[in-house]
């Protein structure tokens, strides 16, 4: 991968415009996806970043020019493109994004007929290669005729939102929402029109300008104004999404960030009380909590190496009704196996209105019994060698190399993992119920790993 343009990732098209991604870049990317996939129809869309427009219209040239049929889908978020692309039955959707990378970037999310991932290994190097060749004019013109059409798919999107959770006995909770000036205030208002919550918008203009910085609510920087909003007492729930809103983030009725993780155990236990004995799907970094919630809610847990492919994978072949990453990506077999920021609002607050609980009373137990580091990056020099020299520290703990190094023991486990994508290796470590044990655990692991 990424032997021929900069922009081709582990699992998607991602770089800086207009040097690694351009609209010359994006035509030939929608020749060469046309060719690669024998689409007839795609939907595409993008989100609030300034070169979404420019880009759009260049990829629908080169799918155009392969005889694909495009239809528009404006400004969205990335969950719409799996909804339209499954939704609608259209052969793919590419939905133009750079996530909560800085806003000089952009990118590429692409998916097959029923949603359907395209990554690394399921045809994205095939796109890559094609592309390349399409640049260097070693690709005769394809055959035209394709057309265009703009669509409007909020009004369906919503009605799908309301059929995966229905909102029948939903309490008039007061939310403050943030989508950080991503695209996620668009969905949202037309969302709350079928909700009794009290919304307290905040930040809700989409802009590509990025006036208070690249919506990112895992970092302390980028949530620190909805904590102290939420601080200031009066609310039920804080929820904030990165710019594409394919992750959500919720904070408690004290300002509290409560980690993916225990969000994790929230939706599957919320979702096997609907469905017993349903299958879910977790991730190697952090497992404790979630095993347990699935165990005691008679369900079967089954753990998929984390990413988005791997797991989407992994869930259709256990018919899983939920997936879930402690990095806030939520995925639900009713939006065909696909992660959705929007879902997990919804469930949370219907959880919230069943249980007659908080958010911080719902994860209260959860914390105390499983503390956790959170993610921990650090840069290294080699990956592999760090992991290596890790594991010969340690003796006598069960080794599961799933997804990098976990190593368990009685009273403690971690995971330490490689990125895909930089020379940064990231830590997570868990003990039961012993805070000072995770602290030193936790120093002592990245005193090794730093030196």
């Amino acid at each position: 991968m990424g032997q021929f343009l900069s922009c081709f990732k582990a699992y998607d098209v991602r770089g800086k415009v207009p040097e690694d991604l351009n609209p010359e870049i994006a035509y030939a990317i929608g020749r060469a996806y046309g060719k690669t996939t024998q689409a007839k129809t795609v939907c595409l869309g993008h989100d609030i970043r300034l070169s979404g427009p420019a880009l759009a219209e260049a990829l629908t040239k080169g799918l155009n020019e392969e005889g694909v049929h495009v239809v528009h889908l404006g400004l969205i978020g990335t969950e719409m493109v799996y909804f339209a692309t499954a939704f609608y039955g259209y052969d793919g959707g590419i939905m133009i994004t750079a996530s909560h990378n800085p806003p000089q970037d952009n990118g590429m999310k692409m998916v097959r007929h029923e949603s359907r991932p395209i990554s690394g290994d399921s045809g994205l190097g095939d796109i890559e290669k094609l592309t390349h060749e399409i640049l260097q004019g070693g690709v005769a013109p394809g055959p035209g005729g394709g057309g265009l059409e703009h669509k409007d798919c909020y009004r369906d999107f919503i009605s799908h939102l309301l059929k995966v959770v229905p909102t029948k006995g939903m309490k008039p909770f007061r939310v403050l929402a943030s989508p950080g000036n991503g695209a996620a205030g668009v969905a949202m208002d037309q969302l709350a029109e079928h909700l009794p919550i009290q919304l307290t918008r905040m930040m809700f203009e989409p802009d590509g300008n990025f006036p208070n910085g690249v919506p990112n609510p895992i970092l302390e920087e980028s949530r620190a104004p909805i904590e102290a909003e939420l601080r200031k007492g009066g609310y039920d729930l804080g929820v904030a999404w990165d710019g594409d809103y394919d992750r959500c983030f919720f904070l408690d009725e004290k300002g509290t960030f409560i980690e993916g993780y225990y969000v994790v155990g929230l939706l599957a236990a919320a979702l096997l009380q609907e469905n017993p004995g349903a299958t879910v799907i977790y991730d190697p970094r952090l497992t404790w909590n979630t095993l347990e919630i699935v165990n005691e809610a008679g369900g079967k847990a089954v753990m998929c190496k984390s990413g988005h492919a791997f797991i989407k994978e992994k869930m259709r072949a256990e018919n899983a009704i939920y997936g879930g990453e402690m990095s806030a990506h939520h995925y639900f077999r009713d939006h065909w196996y696909c992660d959705s920021g929007m879902i997990p609002m919804l469930s949370i607050l219907m959880l919230m209105s069943r249980t007659g609980k908080s958010l911080g009373e719902l994860v209260g137990d959860m914390m105390t019994k499983f503390p956790c580091s959170g993610e921990i990056n650090s840069t290294v020099a080699d990956v592999k060698a760090t992991l290596a020299k890790v594991e010969a520290a340690y003796s006598g703990g069960v080794v599961d190399k799933t997804d990098g190094l976990s190593m368990e023991f009685p009273e403690w486990r971690f995971n330490l993992r490689g990125s895909n994508t930089e020379p940064v290796i990231r830590l997570n470590v868990e003990v039961r119920a012993n805070p000072q044990l995770m602290a030193e655990k936790t120093e002592e692991l990245l005193q090794m790993i730093r030196s």
